[in-house]
């Protein structure tokens, strides 16, 4: 008999509406497990697809995912060989189902360095998807916060933005999650409690969630739980509660 899906309800609980995930931890599941890494790094690709089920079935509206950081090209090589053929073998595999589902992708990072066939997977996969609304997937690959930093400032000089016009809402615009409202909620997997270059300017005012659990092991139960704990915190965004 097959096993029941537990029932989470969260009727009468704020959702976050822009979640963000440093999904950490394939290796150190992999090396638990005596596999080897790569194992790991497949294992959190499966996994992807039960946490947007999951963010579905949340009303979660945007879904933000470090994928790959501009720090993980010092990487062996052979490990970032394949991550790349990862990332490649999501995209053929998920994108029909997550067309189906209403899923909008997005890409924030770079492009510079990618394998050209990969990076028309990635354009294929953006043009395909732009018109969904259901969910909003933000996919951080080859991306890094400082580097977006600076490439909002290099284009707010190329554009010759006068001192006195730069805002906080102008500089948003410049980033590449521009025209969407700032993750509510930052969760970060593995136990770490870094934020590893990940959305620095955006997660200023971000409600923090480490976990011990290992990505490839951060389910459903795990989200509500995150959701439950965001409920409890008091977000005051650097001002005071009157008593």
């Amino acid at each position: 008999m097959a096993e029941r899906t537990p029932s989470f309800d969260l009727s009468g609980y704020t959702i976050p509406t822009h979640v963000a995930i440093i999904m950490d931890g394939n290796g150190r599941w992999a090396r638990q497990r005596g596999l080897p890494r790569q194992a790991g790094h497949r294992a959190g690709a499966e996994n992807l697809r039960r946490i947007i089920n999951a963010c579905v079935e949340f009303r979660i509206k945007i879904l933000t995912i470090y994928a790959f950081s501009t720090e993980n090209w010092g990487r062996p090589e052979l490990e970032v060989r394949g991550l790349m053929k990862i990332i490649s073998r999501v995209i053929d595999q998920e994108l029909k189902d997550l067309h189906a589902q209403g899923v909008c992708l997005h890409h924030l990072g770079s492009m510079t360095g990618i394998d050209p066939g990969l990076q028309e997977k990635v354009r294929r996969a953006l043009e395909l998807t732009k018109n969904n609304d259901r969910l909003i997937l933000n996919v951080a690959f080859n991306y890094g916060g400082r580097a977006e930093i600076l490439e909002a400032v290099k284009h707010i000089l190329a554009d010759n933005v006068a001192p006195e016009e730069l805002t906080e809402a102008l500089f948003s615009s410049y980033l590449f999650t521009r025209g969407l409202p700032d993750p509510d909620l930052v969760i970060r997997t593995s136990g770490e409690l870094r934020i590893s270059n990940f959305l620095i300017w955006q997660a200023a005012y971000s409600e923090f969630y480490p976990t011990p659990v290992y990505w490839p092991d951060f389910g459903r139960e795990e989200l509500y739980e995150a959701i439950l704990v965001f409920n409890q915190r008091e977000r005051r965004f650097g001002l005071v509660t009157e008593p």
